[in-house]
């Protein structure tokens, strides 16, 4: 997941001459499960200045999850997993689960199934749930319904830099700051979570659609007006409880799965059939089918997983303003992206049920019709166009993008490692806040991650040591 960060270290496709290094992989993992183990970790790291990485599973493209030279607090094998019937506490009162900080979206979905009930993760099975995936907001199959997975978390139990166990909660006295920077506000910042206490809901039957909309040869108006027309037709089942995710490319439109949540298949036809009509006067091919599941599992099972580890990619979120008023200009800038044979694609959602200040997720969430994310392939043969990639995603593919999202925001674990200004891009109006809590629960910078908060009070040297700026 993370290639571009790895120095091209020990790689197959290279000559046989080249080196075969860690490069920038961590020197030493620490397989802790325990908080008397996270503990030990982090007093380690502190005691020898060494640089510390807190790892679940890699799912990362920015870089957070390696570190040349570092100690890894690897969490990946803390799998606890336990339903709590009721969680009676003044923020919440219902059922909930506690996982580990290793269990994963499958095996959190599974577990839920195990008990009747519901979770919110990601629509990808191996997704770390509880780490940088929920701490940096994560968004899913059921964010139109219930919202982004960091709106589900109730509590964290978070071991802090001075190696003290604390539980993190809306109603906590000393600690409901902190349950807030974690609840969206990026992972491996603020401390070493252990586990998180999410709700938990309802079993309920999943309809899921797919729909291909092709290109026509020679008529690339048509086809932008054809984007046009599915956009806004997205955006009213956003609107609905639905979650749309979808791929553009010179060839086709693929919206792909369409999660109907709650719905049965008629249902979710009936919800389809204006578009469908739309597309069908404008005389464009479609290929539409859907299924009904019995339960959310079962749903989520049927899914193919996406190859998603071979892209250099940059995002940003639309929000439902340019949906409004500027569509046109908005499918004028899809087409010019895939026109240049790079990746477009788009998670469709409607978080707007919880406030924008609720959690220390970036507040342009709240108006955000979909996150956008597109990019290249990595070349693994020629090295060294992959900073010609990445450069190209920088400076030619999000422009136009921005320019439609002035003062706007990017999903941080989606994002452009090269984005300007993330600190406003990734964490909006929330970040002098967010560095507060930093400063006050780690005040020596034991944590570091490349693009989180307070991640600009340090240079990291060509080696992979930091070297304090401020």
């Amino acid at each position: 997941m993370a290639p571009l960060w790895t120095n091209n270290s020990c790689s197959p496709f290279a000559e046989p001459q080249s080196p075969c290094t860690l490069g920038n992989y961590v020197s030493y993992a620490f397989n802790a499960t325990t908080a008397e183990e996270y503990a030990a970790v982090l007093s380690f790291a502190a005691d020898h200045s060494l640089r510390l990485v807190v790892r679940n599973t890699g799912h990362d493209y920015s870089g957070k999850s390696t570190g040349a030279g570092a100690l890894a607090l690897w969490t990946l094998y803390n799998k606890d997993a336990a339903f709590i019937p009721l969680y009676d506490e003044p923020h919440y009162h219902g059922p909930a689960f506690r996982f580990g900080a290793g269990v994963s979206a499958h095996e959190a979905y599974v577990f839920a199934d195990a008990n009747n009930q519901t979770v919110v993760s990601g629509n990808q099975p191996t997704v770390g749930f509880i780490g940088g995936y929920t701490q940096g907001g994560g968004h899913g199959p059921l964010a139109s319904t219930f919202g982004l997975a960091a709106d589900q978390v109730l509590e964290w139990e978070v071991v802090l830099a001075s190696g003290e166990l604390v539980v993190a909660s809306p109603s906590s006295d000393q600690h409901s700051d902190l349950w807030w920077a974690l609840s969206g506000g990026g992972g491996g910042t603020y401390g070493a979570v252990l586990s998180a206490t999410v709700k938990a809901h309802e079993p309920l039957i999943l309809s899921t659609a797919s729909l291909t909309i092709v290109a026509p040869a020679g008529d690339a108006n048509l086809y932008r007006q054809g984007i046009e027309v599915a956009l806004a037709h997205i955006l009213d089942f956003t609107d609905a409880g639905l979650t749309a995710v979808w791929y553009a490319s010179g060839e086709a439109l693929a919206i792909s799965p369409l999660y109907g949540p709650k719905l049965a298949k008629d249902d979710l036809d009936a919800t389809v059939q204006p578009l469908l009509d739309d597309l069908a006067a404008l005389g464009l091919k479609t290929v539409y089918e859907s299924t009904q599941h019995e339960s959310f599992l079962a749903g989520m099972n049927s899914q193919q997983q996406v190859g998603v580890a071979q892209y250099h990619i940059g995002g940003r979120l639309i929000p439902r303003s340019v949906l409004t008023s500027s569509t046109a200009n908005l499918s004028e800038a899809i087409v010019s992206v895939v026109e240049t044979g790079s990746l477009f694609s788009g998670v469709s959602l409607n978080v707007s049920q919880h406030e924008p200040g609720s959690i220390g997720a970036n507040p342009y969430w709240r108006q955000t019709a979909f996150s956008a994310v597109l990019g290249g392939l990595v070349n693994y043969t020629h090295w060294e166009e992959n900073q010609k990639i990445l450069d190209f995603i920088t400076n030619t593919l999000l422009p136009p993008l921005e320019d439609l999202t002035p003062g706007g925001a990017a999903y941080l674990n989606e994002a452009d490692p090269q984005q300007v200004d993330w600190q406003e891009a990734f964490y909006g109006e929330h970040y002098k806040r967010l560095a507060a809590i930093k400063n006050k629960y780690d005040p020596d910078g034991l944590f570091y991650a490349l693009g989180a908060v307070g991640s600009d009070a340090w240079e990291r040297l060509e080696d992979g040591r930091l070297c304090r700026t401020k």
